[in-house]
């Protein structure tokens, strides 16, 4: 089940609509029912609440004005862990450096640019 901190993906009418994180998630006064404040990912950033079963949260569809919607939880892509071993792969494939000299850029303000 999709939790506080989850970010899922909305579908609306059998399309992927846009992505939330769920804020909160409170019991409403109807047994059974939860209220469930997202924070949808888009611009500009807002924040709404629906009233929904803990089975909507499972990814079962439901409806919203005659409209199919479904919330999908979004996993999180596997995080690679970085060794010594990844850095001596990285430092081998970079191009050598021989003869090559980094020139910073300087900065002038408007007193040192009347000077030159």
């Amino acid at each position: 089940m999709a939790t506080i901190g989850d970010v899922v993906l909305i579908y609306y009418k059998d399309q992927s609509f846009f992505f939330a994180r769920i804020e909160s998630i409170e019991p409403d006064i109807k047994k059974g029912w939860f209220k469930v404040q997202l924070l949808i990912l888009a611009i500009p950033l807002r924040t709404v609440t629906w009233i929904l079963r803990k089975e909507y949260l499972n990814g079962i569809p439901f409806t919203m004005e005659g409209n199919p919607v479904r919330i999908e939880a979004v996993k999180p892509l596997p995080v690679e862990t970085y060794s010594h071993d990844t850095e001596e792969k990285l430092s081998e494939e970079a191009p050598s450096q021989k003869g090559r000299k980094v020139i910073p850029f300087k900065k002038y303000g408007r007193d040192s640019a009347s000077e030159t």
